[in-house]
């Protein structure tokens, strides 16, 4: 039987990503490094905004979450929140405290907070607040590795 997924995978939109990662492709494996390392730094720099948010959130559940929040290496910015990681008092995986911290819920008044719909508390709205800028930067970082592998310089 497969195993659950217990953490959220969050990736910034970006118009034209496809494309991008598939001409990358056709370029040596050192440009495909290069674009790794740029994707690391910013979603390390939104992973930072992100625990930030949850420290700050006043509710004890997301202060549990904020150390499970970290980038993933990809060539695009992601960041992973949640996962086994045991925590709280009663010691439970933290995927299980995830949505309620940040989303609310009616029916769990530990959560300090009603559900909120789709808007959520300190996670969703910094990757949303920071698309634009990541997206910018991104696709910067793309168009000079691809211009560094593309021109002969070959890195």
């Amino acid at each position: 039987m497969a195993r659950p997924k217990t953490s959220l995978t969050m990736r910034v939109r970006i118009e034209g990503v496809r494309e991008t990662l598939k001409a990358l492709n056709e370029l040596p494996k050192e440009a495909n490094e290069q674009m790794r390392k740029a994707a690391m730094t910013m979603a390390e720099k939104l992973a930072v905004k992100s625990q930030q948010a949850a420290l700050s959130d006043q509710s004890p559940q997301a202060a549990l979450i904020a150390p499970t929040i970290k980038p993933r290496r990809d060539r695009v910015p992601v960041i992973v929140a949640g996962g086994s990681t045991r925590v709280g008092r009663r010691s439970v995986p933290a995927w299980k405290v995830l949505f309620g911290s940040e989303f609310g819920a009616n029916q769990y008044p530990q959560f300090g907070k009603r559900h909120q719909g789709q808007e959520g508390s300190y996670l969703f709205p910094i990757v949303e607040s920071n698309s634009e800028l990541v997206e910018r930067e991104w696709n910067a970082a793309a168009d000079d590795v691809i211009a560094r592998f593309t021109a002969g310089g070959g890195g």
